[in-house]
């Protein structure tokens, strides 16, 4: 199932993130953990020095290859530069899998080696210098659109993405694409304000999501918290000693993590289960093509200029029953 966390800046959202991946890890789960925040910290929370987290290969410098390879023998693609970061997979195109070995995995994804077990991480890669007036973020968190696009994924695998600030996330379609999408909220105005936006900006779009405070200190928080999100509030986290050892650089045991905080990493799971377990892939699918459409004619004709709604194949539905990779 793909997993979504989201909030302001400063909310702790990496560091929730980072935390529910070892929880998974810990209950010997399948992860691929993917950094999609324009300040790419994921890796330092799981316990990369700054050498390594500076040496992961950016995804947005191999979309070239990523297109090619999700392309296939798809006959209603051209050529790996027609696709866009909302392109459909379809009959012939190569889908990826959580625990399959590919060249997208091979060229973009390293072990992170934690005390519970191994996880996969990608990264879009952080904004540079040269970006700078040039580009936008979008166009390097396509390429995770792209990939979420062409995954089939099971109830027990597990895509944890960690996203950009705010409510950036819906200049595409890669809101529609998770399972389950946690706010992470602080108990102040400006922390529930990104809450109200998804809130309203999800409200079509059936999109499953869910709110976890955070830095709650006593009954007033906890009671703000309560007036302002309601019934989407599902769990609060307070001061933990071990998160503060671990942003020092030097976490003890993942055990030791308070069981309160366990608990309530825990609730995170079962939720995001809950959700996996009503998953429409029709709609699902539905959902893909309609961002597709509405990017083509916006802007992606003209980029390329092919008709990309002859991308779309009709009869194709993405669903697990669905082989991972497909013939070329």
């Amino acid at each position: 199932m793909k997993i979504a966390f989201v909030g302001k800046g400063g909310s702790g959202k990496t560091t929730l993130s980072s935390l529910f991946i070892r929880h998974l890890a810990a209950n010997e789960a399948p992860v691929v953990a993917v950094d999609a925040d324009i300040n790419q910290h994921l890796g330092a929370a799981l316990g990369l020095s700054e050498a390594e987290a500076a040496a992961l290969p950016a995804m947005g410098v191999h979309l070239p290859l990523i297109k090619e390879y999700l392309r296939g023998s798809n006959p209603r693609i051209a050529s790996a530069d027609t696709m866009i970061k909302t392109t459909p997979p379809g009959e012939g195109s190569r889908l990826m899998r959580v625990r399959e070995d590919n060249p997208v995995y091979e060229a973009c994804a390293r072990p992170v080696r934690l005390d519970e077990g191994d996880v996969r991480l990608m990264v879009t890669g952080p904004f540079t210098e040269s970006d700078l007036g040039v580009s936008c973020y979008h166009s390097k968190v396509g390429a995770v659109e792209l990939c979420l696009n062409h995954l089939v994924d099971g109830a027990d695998e597990y895509v944890v993405v960690d996203m950009t600030a705010g409510s950036d996330s819906f200049a595409s379609g890669l809101f529609t694409r998770f399972d389950m999408t946690f706010l992470v909220a602080e108990p102040t105005r400006k922390g529930v304000s990104v809450y109200r936006q998804y809130k309203e900006y999800a409200r079509d779009f059936g999109v499953a999501l869910k709110v976890v405070g955070n830095k709650v200190q006593g009954r007033d928080d906890l009671d703000f918290l309560r007036e302002e999100v309601g019934e989407d509030l599902l769990v609060t986290v307070g001061h933990s000693d071990w998160v503060r050892a671990m942003e020092k650089g030097h976490p003890p045991r993942f055990e030791l993590l308070e069981a309160e905080n366990r608990m309530s990493l825990q609730a995170l799971q079962d939720a995001a289960d809950d959700s996996y377990a009503h998953r429409d892939w029709d709609r699902y699918t539905r959902q893909m093509v309609h961002f597709h459409l509405r990017n083509a004619e916006s802007w992606g004709n003209a980029k390329t200029g092919a008709d990309l709604a002859s991308q779309v194949d009709p009869g194709f539905v993405l669903s697990e029953g669905l082989s991972a990779v497909q013939p070329a």
